[in-house]
């Protein structure tokens, strides 16, 4: 099957940038390719990193590559986008102390109460789609479709390391100190990334999440 649509950049001879109509299209490329090299796949030999974005999929390789023979294996996988929804993903729990700074104004939002925030918070398992800012951060999707919502009007200027948050329909955790405007809703004591850990980064493309509701904490 295919991902429908896709239209494949050649970024000089360092690799090949792939857009796709979505990210559920990103995902399933991703995956088909990492299969692809978990197998061994000789079409892939070269490829050294894998980076999904929104609606894209960026494959590096080093210089000199050529990148005609990759293109025509990208284009030739056989690439199933419901595949992810049976997929043996990992599930990853992170235990949230649920007392952020704007979880009243999540739910204000929301129509939730804050209890309701915390339950639809937890209740449903998020997958990671894609890296951001920072190493370690991730945007989580496929939440529950009633934790919509903005930015916040005022970034701060300091977001605390382990900072559970919320920001349209993702989710993220704060992997370290640094400015940001999503929704504070939590905090965890998890690290998402580790440069003593192999690999450092906690989460992974397609890694299913499941935030745990641990009480009050301290």
């Amino acid at each position: 099957m295919s991902t429908g649509p896709l239209t494949v950049h050649r970024l000089a001879d360092t690799g090949l940038l792939v857009e796709l109509d979505d990210l559920d299209a990103v995902l399933a490329l991703d995956a088909a390719v990492r299969t692809a090299q978990e197998n061994e796949d000789a079409r892939f030999a070269a490829v050294v990193d894998v980076l999904p974005a929104a609606r894209t999929l960026m494959l590096t390789v080093p210089a000199g590559t050529p990148l005609g023979p990759l293109e025509a294996a990208v284009r030739g996988l056989d690439v199933d986008p419901d595949a992810l929804d049976g997929a043996e993903a990992p599930t990853i729990e992170i235990p949230v102390v649920y007392d952020g700074p704007d979880l009243a104004d999540v739910a204000r939002h929301t129509g939730l109460s804050e209890a309701e925030v915390v339950a639809a918070h937890t209740g449903t398992p998020w997958r990671a789609a894609f890296g951001g800012f920072a190493p370690g951060f991730f945007y989580l999707t496929d939440g529950d479709p009633r934790l919509d919502v903005p930015r916040r009007d005022e970034p701060r200027t300091a977001v605390p390391s382990g900072a559970v948050a919320l920001a349209g329909t993702s989710s993220a955790v704060y992997p370290r100190p640094s400015p940001g405007g999503w929704q504070l809703v939590g905090r965890t004591e998890t690290s998402m990334w580790d440069g003593t850990r192999t690999p450092p980064a906690l989460l992974s493309p397609g890694a299913l999440v499941r935030f745990v509701d641990v009480g009050a904490g301290s």
